[in-house]
């Protein structure tokens, strides 16, 4: 009896014990005694997330100013990096996407809380969906606050954990380094993505001014007011207890799937025999880390023919006889091997259907998911490997080293195209019952655009058009918004890429509906002197969605827009804007000079071109 007592009490006090010391913890009473807090240091939580997006490399951080949020933005600028502010959140969300493809780096953006956070979700949705590798950082009510009824206080993590990778919220001072970068390496690592990390107010700015909002005026009296005085003077000290003290702030490994040898042999021995193989190729293949240059390369030498889509198309120059851009069902239907590279089987490929069920399919893309997405249904894959795309296409182009695909194929395809291109053509040269015909003044761009340039697509039925007849004279020179089909990237998008590429010509081409979306970046343009061409068909409707609701549902309601002065607005906000008419045809490709020589001169330059209406439907940018 009396040892099973022992026992019991032992037992009592153990788990006594044991609680004590978790609330210890929790309290952080243990880092405490052997970490110390710097009343006196004048030093701030903005400091250590400026010191690791220095130590990665991070040239610009994105912005809509916030008080939550301005000890990093100051930080930053004071280490050199260089802080833009544009005057929309989901503009700087966007512009950090874009730097994030054409750089092969981690994009960041920061916000304020609350709205400031809302207004980005529609572009970290789309950033996720392109898989571009993204840091977004968002202010937060106090640690202590949370929950509480603060200003713009709302539980941000649950919007962001759906859209992310990986979300974080800081609880103290010292976890910021090392969480910022395990934040970077994650949203490079596998299927590159978004991350999120939430920075409570009390983390950012220093100990004097948080120390002010920790004073309680008048304390309950008795020991509840000891209690209470004592709990927020210990959560005070644990938030910055060991907060400078020395840490990596250096690049943590990434990782990405390759494909294994046997892998990459079995695909050799299916290509070896394929006499009418054919490539699709999409925005994954141009991730890092392999060049895309040595893509390029790979694919010349296999001889292959190419179907480009989203970020890849440029990849093999303007005049490549292996790209074929037209006519692609027809070519799923002959050929005998497809290789899809990055591409996925969803709506742009009619979710599978259009692959000849008796062709080979060798897929490969890093996300399991998007690797087998509808091979339920609709298509099977020969052999499908969890993998990088542009690595793969080296490796498999080594292996197959004095092998090319049998030349009348690709030759057979390439006529094809020159017979519906010339046909396109002739359709540009038609006359529209009203204002421009939108063909002539894509073919015109397209001719007078310089071998450098950048293209950002932001629009649908007049971009449509565009994708079938623009060609972007090298890899990375085209940026659409991807699956996710979203309109208002343009203003952000062409931001990023001006600061990426600022000797390059970098062009928007603005349906006039999405336009609307992203016009006031024009002032973001003026300011941070980043002048970009844009040329917007003006046809005042929504037509994409016109030409199937009228003739379905007999109405053009919520369609209709009007032939707004967008140019004039554009001079409002310090740039150049110019009206494109019937009356100004025969001056079209001059006008055109004339905003190339303002954008010279820094000017971003807006084209408001009214266009009448054609048959030419090839389909959309995300094909």
């Amino acid at each position: 009896m009396f040892c099973s007592m022992c026992t019991f009490l032992g037992c009592c006090v153990g788990i006594a014990a044991g609680g004590l010391v978790f609330a210890a913890y929790k309290l952080g009473l243990l880092y405490q005694l052997f970490h110390k807090t710097e009343v006196e240091s004048p030093r701030h939580g903005g400091e250590s997330v400026a010191a690791v997006l220095r130590a990665h490399g991070v040239k610009y951080v994105f912005t809509l100013v916030g008080g939550h949020i301005s000890p990093i933005l100051v930080a930053c600028e004071k280490v050199g990096i260089r802080i833009v502010d544009t005057r929309h959140e989901a503009t700087a969300v966007f512009a950090a996407d874009a730097v994030a493809r054409l750089s092969g780096s981690v994009g960041v953006a920061a916000v304020t809380a609350g709205p400031g956070l809302t207004n980005t979700v529609t572009a970290v949705k789309n950033a996720q969906m392109a898989e571009s590798p993204l840091l977004l950082m968002g202010g937060a009510a106090g640690t202590l606050l949370q929950g509480r009824g603060a200003l713009q206080d709302i539980d941000q993590m649950s919007l962001f954990k759906p859209l992310c990778k990986f979300c974080a919220s800081i609880r103290t001072v010292r976890e910021i380094i090392p969480t910022v970068r395990k934040a970077l390496a994650i949203a490079q690592s596998g299927t590159p993505g978004p991350v999120f990390i939430e920075f409570p107010i009390d983390t950012l700015y220093p100990f004097h001014l948080v120390s002010k909002e920790f004073g309680v005026k008048n304390p309950p009296k008795g020991l509840m007011g000891k209690v209470v005085s004592w709990y927020l003077n210990n959560h005070l000290m644990n938030l910055f207890a060991g907060a400078w003290e020395a840490r990596d702030v250096s690049p943590l490994p990434v990782d990405i799937p390759l494909a294994t040898d046997n892998q990459i042999q079995n695909c050799i021995e299916l290509v070896s025999r394929a006499k009418k193989p054919v490539v699709l190729l999409g925005s994954q293949a141009t991730l890092p880390p392999t060049p895309v240059d040595d893509i390029r390369k790979a694919l010349e030498d296999l001889g292959i023919p190419c179907f480009l889509g989203g970020m890849a198309r440029g990849m093999l120059g303007k005049n490549s006889p292996i790209h074929i851009r037209q006519n692609r069902r027809d070519a799923l239907k002959e050929a005998d091997l497809v290789l899809l590279a990055g591409t996925v089987c969803d709506f742009r490929l009619s979710y599978g259907r259009v692959l000849n069920r008796r062709s080979k399919i060798i897929a490969v893309n890093r996300d399991k998911t998007q690797l087998l997405k509808n091979s339920d249904m609709f298509w099977k894959p020969t052999i499908a490997i969890q993998g990088d795309a542009g690595s793969f296409l080296v490796r498999l182009s080594k292996g197959l080293k004095g092998h090319r695909c049998p030349e009348d194929w690709p030759q057979s395809l390439k006529a094809g195209d020159v017979t519906k291109e010339n046909t396109n053509r002739a359709k540009a040269e038609e006359k529209t019952e009203h204002h421009l015909n939108p063909l002539k003044v894509l073919h015109c761009v397209d001719e007078l655009m310089s071998e450098d340039s950048i293209i950002v697509a932001d629009g649908g039925d007049f971009v449509g058009s565009a994708a079938y007849i623009m060609r972007p004279r090298g890899p990375l020179r085209w940026l659409d918004p991807g699956a996710f089909g979203t309109l208002g990237v343009g203003g952000g998008f062409a931001l990023g890429a001006k600061l990426c590429r600022p000797d390059s010509e970098v062009w928007i081409v603005y349906g006039d509906g999405s336009l609307g979306y992203s016009v006031a970046e024009f002032d973001t343009f003026t300011r941070h002197k980043t002048p970009v061409l844009a040329v917007v068909g003006n046809d005042a409707c929504w037509s994409q969605i016109s030409r199937e609701q009228v003739p379905i549902l007999g109405s053009n309601v919520a369609c209709g827009l009007a032939f707004t002065d967008y140019h004039v607005v554009a001079d409002g906000y310090g740039g150049k804007g110019y009206l494109i008419g019937r009356n100004q045809e025969d001056q079209l490709r001059d006008i055109i000079g004339q905003a190339q020589e303002e954008t010279r001169e820094g000017k971003a330059v807006l084209l408001n071109v009214l266009i009448g209406k054609t048959n030419f439907r090839e389909g959309s940018i995300s094909v």
